[in-house]
């Protein structure tokens, strides 16, 4: 599939949002999460079921790109910044203990095992990340955005992907045989950080007027190009930055939100997400190999011991962070859970220690085993917690985020 021409490529959309919506469904009408369908409809198509989709396609990886910022922009949209704010320093707890808990278990498991000093870091790195994509689009679904809970989990898991950016620069130096130097990893994480919060400081100032000096030219749609340019553009500056593109999307939603215009862009934009969010969920399920699951081959054991492991540290180490803020009254099993899904972030790790030969492919097979487990454990668990509630709006929306799969 490294070569498409227009009619194959029309042919493989077709199939992979067919096979989203109709999976997605399928997962409702058995009272889970739409996002699971459309992760089991990644999995079908992919290499290790169907051969239909190829992950590592650059177009389709670019379309899953634009797919994960297009749904941290709608996430931000919905989030309220002063809730957000107000639950700052829980969330900045539980992201600092969900990634040092993790890493220093899987770490632990491999060196239980006999593994390399690099091989240990390289492992216990991948375990830090959380996908906030899979999180938030199934906190989206409930209905449970607006819970102390969700906001929680979505400022530790925006931190975690900063610190994480910093985790991933340090072990790829390492990889490379580079001295890793304090003054270096100060400069990362001072990056990282000062992107999102002057992002935030500038644009509250910035944003506003800006958006009544464009409301004034009268064409349909208007509103909503220029909010996407605004969240492409602040993902771009973060990545440009050394920061994540879905920290310049997000926050381009945290500063739209406010806007005389935030309802008329939420609409315009879900109509975008419809078409590019499913394809994200069905190329982060297509990376996923169920070849390694067969125990009956021997040469999968290894590979299943070491990844069951490293699941039950993922487990423990995510779970247990949202104990971590004890002060505070919320659902602590809700923030736990909500943090455990590893996704499209847990497999760049996995990926990069495949390619600097620090992994061999049991290795990464046994990391991609975590990812997957942990990926498809957290929405029906999030589901089971966190029953949906119904909307508090007081008339039918037009399509919005929590349509997306309707």
């Amino acid at each position: 599939m490294e070569h498409l021409d227009v009619p194959q490529f029309l042919g493989l959309l077709v199939m992979m949002l067919g096979a989203a919506k109709l999976l997605g469904a399928a997962a409702k009408a058995i009272g889970q999460p739409a996002v699971l369908g459309e992760l089991v409809a990644g999995v079908v198509l992919g290499m290790s079921v169907a051969g239909i989709v190829d992950p590592q396609n650059e177009i389709l990886h670019l379309l899953a790109e634009l797919g994960v910022v297009i749904l941290l922009f709608e996430i931000g949209l919905e989030t309220d910044l002063r809730k957000l704010l107000k639950v700052g320093g829980a969330a900045a707890v539980v992201a600092v203990v969900g990634v040092a808990l993790p890493f220093a278990l899987g770490y632990a498991v491999c060196w239980a095992l006999g593994l390399g000093n690099l091989v240990a870091i390289v492992a216990g790195a991948s375990l830090t990340a959380t996908s906030v994509g899979i999180t938030a689009r199934v906190l989206s679904e409930l209905n449970r955005l607006q819970e102390d809970e969700s906001q929680i989990i979505l400022g530790a898991a925006v931190i975690d992907d900063v610190v994480g950016l910093v985790i991933l620069a340090v072990v790829v130096g390492l990889t490379q045989g580079q001295e890793v130097t304090v003054l270096g990893v100060a400069q990362t994480t001072a990056i990282a950080f000062g992107f999102l919060g002057g992002t935030l400081l500038l644009g509250t100032f910035i944003v506003p007027p800006v958006v009544r000096l464009i409301s004034r030219v009268d064409l349909p749609g208007t509103p909503t190009i220029l909010a996407v340019m605004l969240a492409f553009g602040l993902a771009w500056l973060a990545s440009v930055a050394g920061s994540a593109m879905i920290i310049g999307a997000f926050a381009a939603g945290l500063l739209l939100r406010g806007t005389p215009h935030a309802h008329e862009i939420e609409r315009g934009v879900a109509h975008l997400g419809h078409f590019f969010v499913p394809l994200f969920f069905v190329t982060v399920g297509a990376a996923v190999d169920v070849r390694v699951l067969n125990p009956i081959d021997p040469a999968n054991r290894q590979t299943l011991l070491v990844g069951g492991l490293l699941i039950v540290a993922a487990v423990v180490g995510k779970f247990l962070a949202g104990y971590a803020p004890f002060w505070i009254k919320s659902n602590k099993k809700v923030i736990g859970v909500g943090m455990i899904p590893r996704g499209e972030v847990g497999l760049i790790f996995a990926q990069m220690g495949l390619a600097s030969g620090v992994f061999d492919t049991g290795l990464f097979s046994a990391v991609t085993l975590m990812v997957m487990v942990t990926t498809f454990m957290a929405p029906p668990l999030l589901k089971y917690l966190f029953p949906p509630i119904k909307s508090t709006k007081l008339a039918p929306e037009p399509e919005g985020i929590e349509d997306l799969v309707t």
